[in-house]
């Protein structure tokens, strides 16, 4: 997919990335030059990776795989998932821990977020929950949660079939509503 080519490829090492372009891309010299100005300079920016990123993505696939693979990034990075394609989410989200989840559990009142959480393996008790969610580590659908008793309903799941959870900064799990 274009979003794991992206990452493939953002995920450059420091060491590395000045070589890759040279090698990978068209860029003028001077361009490089200032990219591997930038890695010494200001490491943290990872300017040149992105760079490495999206002209490798634009030259192997096209501008609309691009296009895809900046806004799956997004989101994997805590950006907004509503306007997200099926396809595409199921593609971000291949690599996580999932679980399914029966529709009709969701009947009445909802799911209690806890009892979620637990079901999808993001945490291994009520307790962790509770302190994660009283913390601000716990979001739903990348928007944070902090009620203890929040219950998720079946209108909360994206395109009524999904529900991202992340437990941190990185740990996502995605339950599927059947």
């Amino acid at each position: 997919s274009p979003y794991r080519f992206y990452q493939f490829w953002y995920n450059t090492d420091d060491r590395d990335v000045a070589q890759y372009l040279k090698f990978f891309t068209l860029l003028p010299e001077q361009k490089i030059l200032e990219l591997e100005a930038s890695i010494i300079a200001s490491p943290e920016k990872r300017e040149a990776q992105v760079t490495l990123a999206q002209e490798v993505t634009r030259m192997v696939h096209d501008e609309t795989a691009l296009a895809q693979a900046l806004k799956a990034s997004k989101i994997f990075f805590g950006g907004e998932i509503s306007g997200v394609g099926e396809g595409e989410l199921l593609d971000v989200f291949s690599d996580v821990p999932s679980v399914e989840i029966a529709k009709d559990q969701f009947a009445a009142n909802g799911v209690p977020l806890i009892e979620l959480l637990l079901t999808a393996g993001a945490t291994k008790s009520k307790g962790e929950s509770r302190r994660l969610l009283e913390s601000g580590g716990i979001y739903l659908n990348n928007k944070t949660v902090s009620e203890v008793d929040r219950k998720v309903a079946i209108n909360e799941a994206i395109h009524g079939k999904f529900i991202v959870l992340r437990k941190g900064r990185k740990s996502y799990f995605l339950v599927k509503v059947i």
